[in-house]
């Protein structure tokens, strides 16, 4: 690093910290970890807010065994933007190797929540349920309440106080905590009665811990949730004539409030998707989304905004089904509904479903249309470069090579900026073909080298044989 402290003077600032970068991304994939920390520091003297710098040294820490580091580093990349889902990801992991299943369970979930299509979220739910199951005899269920409604904060605070006395419920407060725990009130009193287990409470768990500690933090977690719930937004159970009719299509709802039924089905909805059984989880959809519908804004104050996410996950089963014409309908009521309750966020996931459909369907002019309005709305270099991506190879099957070559450009800077190999193989893959189609031949033949590079590293076979053949091809036109 001493040698080329020199040479990184004489350069523009932003120049010296994409070069420590992009040495710190190449170290750390051949393994040289230790080689890439320092790259990485480098790099954060110049940018010391940069969340990608912290994920990659992250990386490099939890490489290294150094898990607390890696914590520190991720949860520093969540400064500035608290669903950063590379920084989620990296938290989660940090934590499930220190042994921390549950929370790690929490971020990987937050994680999913926002990306559901990217796959290592789904196998870290997965691997952390496993490991919960396996070391704690505490129904995951209790567990994955707090995942739910739960947040750092407030994890961190329970962890701090896992072996603090519980004082004994008044009849009063056993009824406040009934009223806003819902079914989960079940729950807390089978914990209750796991306490009275003197055989079972002496145990301990694979990582040392005392199971009546465990026991004793979901109590108070669940305590403080109900807590919470009174002093934020009382809900009194509501009077038999006010409550929704129901008729025989639609879901049975317990007498627990509307929003433990809600967030319970769409957990499940979301679940099936994300499990491939689409039908199921289709008919899920429909279920609750009619029952709904039968409320009123008084019993649902974020209503709307449900309906939104439920004709989402319809729309997304019917495409995944086939069913392009009925997935366009309901993204548009989404679309419809995020405008009506000015959520972006919201808007931002119709425009995406409703671009993809249009693409699948070969509307490539609507497609280009559906993403060009959401990209204002576009958060993180990550969802940048796919975005762009898209666009551009829409330009590419509607003969417009020029936009096509300047979508993946910016494709191509997004994905770097993000350090994403796979994005960079994708774009630097269409601005190849775009340069090909214009007659660029040498700067066809650069963007195919680039690609081939990343796929190299990344260790993609079959991408590198394909971008081979392209290299060959374009040979051909050079040599005439």
């Amino acid at each position: 690093m001493s040698e080329s402290s020199s040479e990184y003077k004489t350069q523009k600032p932003k120049g010296v910290f994409s070069t420590l970068m992009a040495d710190g991304d190449w170290l750390l994939l051949k393994g040289e970890c230790e080689k890439a920390v320092e790259s990485y520091t480098t790099a954060l003297t110049l940018k010391p807010d940069d969340k990608n710098c912290f994920v990659g040294r992250s990386k490099c820490y939890l490489k290294m065994g150094q898990y607390d580091k890696a914590l520190k580093d991720a949860e520093a990349s969540l400064q500035e933007d608290k669903a950063f889902f590379e920084g989620l990801y990296q938290k989660a992991e940090a934590l499930y190797c220190m042994g921390e299943f549950e929370y790690a369970l929490v971020f990987y979930h937050r994680g999913l929540k926002l990306r559901p299509q990217i796959q290592e979220f789904h196998v870290g739910v997965q691997k952390a349920q496993e490991a919960i199951e396996n070391s704690v005899s505490v129904p995951v269920h209790v567990i994955k309440h707090k995942i739910i409604h739960g947040d750092s904060s407030k994890i961190q605070k329970d962890e701090e106080n896992t072996t603090t006395a519980k004082q004994p419920q008044t009849s009063k407060m056993k009824k406040a905590t009934k009223n806003y725990l819902g079914e989960f009130y079940e729950d807390r009193k089978y914990l209750e009665k796991l306490l009275k287990d003197e055989d079972l409470v002496k145990g301990r768990t694979r990582r040392g811990e005392h199971l009546q500690d465990v026991i004793q933090s979901c109590l108070t977690y669940l305590d403080d949730c109900a807590e919470f719930w009174n002093q934020q937004k009382p809900r009194p159970s509501p009077a038999k004539d006010q409550r929704p009719k129901r008729d025989k299509s639609r879901l049975r709802v317990s007498s627990s409030q509307p929003t433990d039924f809600l967030l319970k089905s769409m957990e499940d909805i979301n679940a099936d998707l994300a499990s491939g059984k689409t039908r199921r989880g289709l008919k899920k959809a429909r279920e609750v989304l009619q029952t709904v519908q039968g409320w009123s804004e008084k019993d649902v104050p974020d209503r709307d905004e449900l309906l939104g996410s439920l004709h989402s996950c319809m729309g997304n089963a019917l495409m995944d089904l086939g069913e392009t014409d009925k997935a366009l309908e309901h993204h548009q009521k989404d679309l419809d509904l995020a405008g009506k309750c000015n959520l972006p966020h919201a808007r931002s996931r119709a425009l995406e479903n409703l671009g993809s459909v249009h693409a699948a369907m070969g509307n490539f002019t609507q497609a280009i249309q559906c993403w060009g309005k959401k990209i204002p709305l576009v958060q993180g270099d990550a969802e940048k470069a796919w975005l762009f991506h898209e666009i551009g190879r829409c330009h590419l099957e509607l003969e417009d090579h020029e936009e096509a070559r300047d979508f993946g450009l910016r494709s191509a800077a997004a994905a770097q900026e993000s350090g994403d190999e796979k994005w960079q193989i994708n774009a630097h893959v269409l601005v190849a073909r775009s340069e090909g189609k214009l007659g660029n031949f040498e700067s066809c033949m650069s963007h195919y080298e680039r690609a081939l590079t990343h796929a190299k590293l990344q260790k993609n076979e079959d991408a590198a044989v394909a971008i081979q053949k392209a290299i060959d091809g374009t040979k051909q036109h050079l040599s005439r």
